[in-house]
């Protein structure tokens, strides 16, 4: 699994998400998790048809994705 967000985002990184997600990679999770945070506060960042939407953070977040997904394919 994959895990992809702002690290200044308020509903993720604000709320307990991410700290939620940094214990479970650390812990029971390490095995068949990964955690990327990317700097921004935006929360919808993937979708180009939002304002919110950072097409660099975008582009990485498909190309971590494609690579996870390429021995499934």
């Amino acid at each position: 699994m994959q895990i992809h967000g702002m690290d200044q985002d308020p509903f993720f990184a604000k709320e307990g998400d991410l700290e939620a997600a940094q214990r479970f990679v650390e812990a029971e999770g390490g095995d068949i998790a990964q955690l990327f945070t990317y700097p921004g506060k935006q929360h919808l960042f993937t979708d180009s048809s939002l304002r919110s939407h950072d097409p660099e953070a975008r582009a990485l977040v498909m190309e971590r994705m494609v690579k996870f997904l390429q021995p499934y394919v």
